[in-house]
């Protein structure tokens, strides 16, 4: 089966964070006999054709270098939003995309190996860049939701009538998490939406090969952003439960490692200055895939206080590594944060109760290393590249019937 991937998020570089589990998912289709290529947008400094893991990408410009800065920092929406800039640079890249695909899907039928499948990782701008512009032949198209997508639509009603058009010519839906396959129905009710998630290099994340190794410390991996939930976790730190361990214990207090960039960097900085964590927080800034494995097994536990979540890949990574989570009972986190298997879940915004769960699994490495490692087997199996593989090579069988 041939497969083009149709992105605007896929790694630049090996150990690149940017898109990971896009790359996975086209290794792991590859280790089980398909063939993927994938057709991204450019960026300034990257090659126009790349070989990331056997997998070929192909960078379409869109811009001139300096404009083209939409893709691979998660910060598209913000762009668009606040110039006019970012807005036309939008519409280059839609129209790029729309007539490279075009090229692809044609250059392969020419030569004899068509595509049997397109598939749009993100309704938007990847399948929006699509609409319309299939014809009589073209290969069936599958479009899946990562959730930034749809929490954009979430916020603007004038998207849901161009969110539903777009999935109402898919073959076959999916989304990453039952909250976000829920979210999307609830905008387009007539379109049937599998959850499939996405998934993760079980090779990379694992526990150290020391495993008596103290674990120390709360590990926050993300972007710096009102959702994702730092400012949340720093009150944390110094609620009144946190406070009692740090109290009790000899030695330093609780530290906190920040793994991650965004917009709220600086705010954020003045606030662990405010509460007087200046001394307890590590700025690490964002780190290529490889430099986390080591984060996440010499933390005590993984702190995720995000709102909204589309699927929560970082939980899944951390549990593989054998750490525990403790995360708001929000969005997609439910589906891989379960109580049942090793994770902690707290009232979103509650962070009192978030520095209650936290100072638990402080207290205690015995039952923070029994979690992590349950949440591990739970992660093995629903996370595992082969078993997603063959979900996704069902949809596909699917929809080219």
């Amino acid at each position: 089966m041939r497969v083009l991937f149709v992105t605007h998020n896929v790694p630049r570089f090996d150990g690149d964070a940017a898109g990971s589990f896009v790359l996975r998912l086209a290794v792991a289709l590859q280790s089980a006999g398909a063939t993927v290529d994938i057709l991204a947008p450019a960026a300034a400094g990257l090659a126009h054709e790349a070989m990331l893991e056997g997998v070929r990408i192909q960078r379409v410009r869109y811009a001139s270098d300096s404009r083209m800065t939409l893709a691979y920092a998660g910060n598209m929406a913000e762009q668009v939003m606040s110039s006019w800039g970012g807005k036309l640079a939008l519409l280059g890249m839609l129209r790029a995309m729309r007539r490279a695909v075009r090229l692809q899907i044609d250059a392969a039928a020419r030569v004899g190996t068509p595509y049997d499948i397109v598939h749009a990782h993100w309704w938007f701008p990847s399948a929006l860049a699509l609409w319309r512009a299939r014809r009589a032949g073209d290969p069936p198209l599958v479009i899946t939701m990562h959730g930034s997508d749809v929490r954009l639509a979430q916020r603007t009603a004038l998207a849901h009538p161009v969110m539903r058009a777009v999935l109402g010519e898919a073959a076959r839906c999916t989304a990453v998490s039952g909250w976000l396959a829920e979210a999307a129905r609830r905008i387009a009710p007539d379109v049937s939406i599998a959850v499939s998630p996405m998934p993760v290099d079980a090779r990379y994340f694992a526990p150290a090969a020391e495993p008596s190794a103290v674990r120390r410390g709360i590990l926050f991996v993300g972007r710096l952003n009102a959702q994702k939930g730092l400012a949340d976790l720093l009150d944390a730190m110094v609620s009144p439960a946190m406070c009692a361990y740090d109290a009790e214990r000899d030695g330093a207090p609780t530290s906190l490692h920040v793994v991650g960039d965004g917009p709220d960097g600086d705010a954020l900085k003045i606030r662990a200055t405010e509460l007087g964590l200046t001394d307890r927080v590590c700025w690490y800034g964002a780190l290529p895939q490889p430099a986390l494995v080591p984060l996440y097994q010499g933390a005590r536990a993984l702190a995720i206080p995000s709102r909204e979540e589309g699927l929560g890949l970082v939980a899944v990574e951390a549990q593989l590594c054998g750490t525990p989570v403790v995360a708001y009972a929000d969005g997609g986190l439910i589906d891989v944060v379960r109580p049942e298997h090793g994770g902690t879940l707290v009232t979103v915004g509650d962070t009192r109760a978030l520095g209650e769960a936290l100072a638990r699994l402080l207290a205690n490495e015995i039952t923070a290393r029994e979690l992590g490692m349950s949440a591990r087997h739970e992660m093995l199996a629903r996370f595992a590249p082969d078993a997603v593989a063959d979900r996704y090579l069902t949809h596909y069988r699917q929809a080219v019937r």
